[in-house]
Parts: structure tokens; sequence; C-alpha cells
């Protein structure tokens, strides 16, 4: 584990609301090391979420710098970040974010489309991924046929078809039942330990940080130093 992967150095972000400015995340540095597992904690609106998504490239910080594989994210146009982030990162939603109208089948290679291969290509992947996740017998489903825990694992598919090189999970298992959601970590480590996936997961829940090798907390913005967490924990 010592390639570095993802490096954050002083980020910060900070949203404009009508006459108040709000620091969501404040000056934070991360290294994160290929094959690590990392669990982010921390109380509702610590910056958990806003660091997430600066490292996946869907929001740009305010200021501080973050790379990923030495590729400086700040410097690519919003064009070469979706094809970016497409190679790279794999996003599972706590929400799912599938689209009802398509099948599993559908909802996984749609990330497919903006690579080269063909048809037949884009649907073999898929259902590789979709029997990777244990859904071999679900690709014709829609997500209304299915559970809350399939309908995680099918995003979770969608996540992996590309075969990115990190995986980040905004509070996977927050919309599951307690047996979905052991379901979905026992998958989330299974990537990790035999695929050597690095993953980053935000999380409320103590008992799924524990499938993580670390965990790192955040307090009003602020990333606490490895081994210190906040009082309430």
């Amino acid at each position: 584990m010592s390639n570095v992967v993802i490096q954050a150095n002083n980020l910060t972000k900070e949203y404009v609301r009508a006459e108040f400015r709000v620091t969501a995340l404040d000056d934070a540095n991360l290294e994160v090391h290929q094959g690590e597992f990392i669990a982010l904690m921390g109380p509702s609106g610590s910056g958990k979420s806003t660091l997430l998504h600066l490292m996946a490239a869907m929001d740009r910080p305010s200021s501080g710098n973050i790379s990923v594989f030495g590729q400086n994210l700040q410097a690519l146009s919003d064009a070469e970040i979706a094809r970016w982030r497409n190679t790279h990162i794999g996003f599972v939603f706590q929400s799912f974010n599938l689209i009802p109208v398509l099948t599993a089948m559908e909802n996984v290679e749609l990330p497919l489309k903006l690579t080269k291969l063909n048809k037949t290509q884009r649907r073999e992947q898929a259902k590789r991924a979709l029997e990777l996740v244990g859904l071999g017998d679900r690709l014709g489903h829609t997500p209304r046929q299915l559970s809350g825990g399939q309908e995680q694992r099918v995003a979770i598919a969608r996540a992996i078809v590309t075969d990115p090189d990190v995986i980040l999970a905004d509070e996977p298992t927050g919309n599951l039942d307690a047996a979905s959601a052991r379901d979905v970590l026992t998958l989330l480590g299974r990537l990790n330990k035999e695929f050597n996936k690095t993953l980053i997961m935000v999380t409320h829940d103590p008992g799924a940080a524990k499938t993580a090798s670390k965990i790192r907390y955040l307090e009003k913005g602020k990333l606490l130093p490895e081994g210190q967490k906040p009082a309430e924990y």
C-alpha cells in the first residue's frame, strides 16, 4: 500500500448562502494509498460528503489542491473531468440513483456508453458486473422489481463496471435494512480485499465503519488527525 492514489492538500470548500458564507470543508489534508479502505465518519454537516465529492471531481474546491493518481483535478475542463471520472472513479450513492424505466442490465451498462465498446461488449461486461454482485438472475428486472439491497447491489455493479481504480461510497447502507446492509458491506469488503480496489466510504454507522481498515473523522468541516475522533464518538 505504498502508492499514493489520492493527495489532498489544504482543501477548502465554501458555499455562499444569501449573505452568509458556509465553510463545508476547512483546510483538509489527506493521503490515500492504493488498496486502502477508509471510512469517513462525523456528525451531519461535518464535511464528509463534501470531501467525497471533491475526490470524485463532482465539485471543485474553493482553495487547496487535490490530485488522483498524480492528476491535478483542478487542471481539467468539465469535459475532461467526465472522461477522467468514467475511467478512474466508481461512485455509489445512498439513494441508488437508478433510472426506474431501465432494467438492471441497462442501468449498469450506462457508464460503458462513454467507452469505445460496442453493444455486445457492453452487455457482456454489464452482465459480468451483475454476476459479481450476485444478481446474475436479475438482469431484466427494473428497480421497482428489486429489493432495496438488490438496488444497491445494482448501483455497485454500475460503479465497478468500468473497472475503476477507486470506489467512493456515500452512505451506501443508509437506506437499507440490517440484513441488506451486511450484504452490501460484505461486497465492498470483497472488492477491497480480493480485487485490491481503493475504497473510501462515508458512513454514520460505527458498525459499517468497522468494515474499513482505517477510520478518519471530520468535525465542523475539519478533517481530524489520524487516530483522533470527536468527543461524541
